[in-house]
């Protein structure tokens, strides 16, 4: 995606994104398209890293593995909208089940099911930040 395609608008200080992910390839990925597309990415592969890449500074869309190693993405979740009120949210999961359906519905929060698109990953991240979601 070229900069003219990015949901950031020129002269536009980027916007931040925490992609928190275990899966190495999945969290380059996904973090090396946000860039290319414009938004400020920080990235962590554990709940550990999350809580500490959070304390650090605003994020504007966190975008959390469902599994993760040391805890569950969608606690993290909670806990993390307590820390920054502000912050949206995207969960992304290999294993959708109808509580986690249910739950994202009631938070009104995206699920991006594995494996995804990075087109789709850079639409749904900007739509989620301009609270069109």
């Amino acid at each position: 995606m070229s900069l003219e395609e990015s949901p950031i608008r020129r002269g536009e200080v980027p916007r931040r994104v925490l992609v928190v992910d275990d899966e190495p390839l999945i969290r380059w990925a996904a973090s090396s398209t946000l860039t290319d597309a414009g938004f400020s990415v920080v990235e962590a592969s554990d709940v550990a890293g999350a809580r500490r890449l959070f304390g650090s500074a605003p994020i504007d869309v966190a975008l959390l593995d469902v599994r993760l190693p040391d805890g569950d993405g969608v606690a993290l979740m909670q806990e993390l909208h307590r820390a920054q009120p502000e912050c949206r949210f995207i969960m992304m999961t290999a294993f959708r089940t109808p509580e986690l359906t249910q739950h994202a519905m009631a938070e009104q929060v995206p699920v991006l099911d594995k494996p995804f698109g990075m087109p789709d990953l850079v639409s749904l991240v900007g739509q989620v930040m301009n609270r069109q979601i």
